[in-house]
């Protein structure tokens, strides 16, 4: 993991600083800082899967320049993130069981080995930090009348477990997939979005089971653990989006 100060000289720009910046990183600046922002959208629930949207409204939301939203179209068409519908616009990647199945399957290939590598590496200082903000949350999430950021709170904790196993390994190229896949499965997971109050808690003792085994050094367990969390993820989020009603038809 790098670490979180980042020197001043190496932050992105504000659009006022970036367009008085040379030409060469100019643009590269621009681009990152708007996929960055795509990404957040996606993390925010502000884009729905299947959802039109145009260059200009992009811009809006993004509040970056249209030459900056027109690099980032391409990077986003080849991550399968939107596509490019005639006369219509710009198409947020829909939801069906394809890419269900796809995304489950990423995350289960990617994190297996990321388990197997912060097994061997993660610091019991780390495990006990982990524990110790996964048992906040859960006891949050446990009070009769949750705190209205506990959801955004759980997520981030959810999320950072999974993000720090997989940079744990060291391979940029694999945390770009991991991270790509994240932004499919989270599109997924804003479908059954009636059921996330009720996601945290079994989300959070699954983790802690699995924590515990890796403070207890028993690498196999905690593998078992992930997979199992995993696979419970995504029945989760299929019999969220049958309630609701937007369970999509297999393929």
């Amino acid at each position: 993991m790098t670490a979180m100060n980042t020197p001043a000289a190496t932050r992105p720009a504000g659009p006022r600083q970036a367009a008085q910046a040379g030409v060469e990183r100019s643009p590269v600046t621009q681009r990152s800082r708007a996929y960055q922002g795509f990404q957040q959208q996606i993390i925010d629930a502000r884009i729905r899967p299947g959802q039109f949207v145009s260059q200009r409204e992009l811009m809006e939301l993004l509040e970056m320049p249209l030459a900056a939203v027109r690099e980032l179209v391409p990077r986003l068409e080849a991550a399968g993130l939107i596509k490019a519908v005639p006369q219509r616009g710009l198409q947020i990647a829909s939801v069906d069981m394809k890419l269900i199945r796809n995304a489950w399957q990423v995350r289960a290939m990617v994190e297996r080995e990321a388990v197997v590598h912060f097994a061997r590496v993660a610091s019991a200082e780390t495990i006990a930090g982990l524990i110790e903000a996964h048992e906040a949350i859960l006891e949050r999430a446990l009070k009769p009348q949750p705190d209205a950021q506990l959801e955004k709170d759980a997520q981030a904790v959810d999320w950072g477990l999974h993000d720090l196993m997989v940079d744990s390994i060291g391979n940029e190229i694999l945390s770009e997939i991991y991270r790509v896949n994240s932004l499919h499965v989270r599109l997924i997971r804003y479908d059954a979005d009636s059921m996330r109050p009720v996601q945290v808690v079994p989300a959070m003792r699954e983790h802690l089971q699995f924590l515990h085994a890796l403070a207890a050094k028993d690498g196999e367990g905690a593998l078992a653990h992930m997979m199992a969390h995993i696979e419970e993820s995504k029945h989760r989020v299929l019999t969220g989006m049958l309630r609701v009603g937007q369970l999509p038809g297999s393929v």
